[in-house]
């Protein structure tokens, strides 16, 4: 029977995993202004912050917030926070060409932790897990299997997207133009998070 459960939740993980959402603009912004090789750390450590983060909901700490809703809040809200900084980080980044862009590149440490602060991933997290598995560390060890590639690979796609965005940047006022852009974005997209 679980063997009947790769197909639909494959196909949850990368609905998931490669709708817009904050660590999707990161890797976004990573490519633009960093080379490819330097966000790496950032997808893998976004990936396993996320697969980590699944496991954790998947084998009981859902079950502890539900019995703990101010620490839901209080999780709730430093994400929030750390997407509004995120944001002024990026909307204030300098406006140089990528090619001189000395800036330190975001890391595994801030992929990871934007996972465990990104409301989306606890919503993908409970509401895959609620729909496809049976609680069991069989089905939810393999939708983390599923979901450590699928989750990857589409984090990938968005730093490979800034990364071509980057070769079509003439001038220093287009990439200030696209950063607020994209911080508005990621501003918008924590301040929506707000509702739930």
């Amino acid at each position: 029977m679980t063997l009947s459960l790769i197909w639909p939740m494959s196909l949850f993980a990368l609905a998931a995993s490669i709708s817009p959402g904050p660590v999707n603009l990161l890797c976004l912004s990573s490519g633009l202004h960093q080379p490819l090789a330097r966000g790496l750390l950032l997808v893998t450590g976004a990936t396993l912050g996320f697969v980590v983060l699944f496991l954790a909901i998947g084998l009981g700490l859902h079950g502890v917030l539900q019995e703990q809703p101010g620490l839901m809040q209080w999780l709730h809200w430093a994400g929030v926070g750390f997407l509004l900084y995120m944001s002024i980080r990026l909307a204030t980044a300098s406006s140089s060409l990528p090619a001189s862009d000395a800036r330190v590149a975001p890391g595994l440490l801030t992929g990871a932790l934007m996972q465990w602060l990104n409301p989306k991933a606890w919503l993908a997290s409970a509401s895959g897990i609620t729909v496809y598995t049976d609680g069991s560390l069989a089905q939810t060890g393999l939708f983390a299997l599923l979901y450590l590639p699928i989750c990857w690979c589409s984090l990938m796609c968005w730093l490979w997207l800034g990364s071509g965005l980057r070769r079509h940047i003439s001038s220093a006022r287009w990439l200030t133009v696209l950063n607020r852009l994209m911080a508005l974005m990621l501003a918008a997209s924590g301040l929506y998070l707000l509702r739930y």
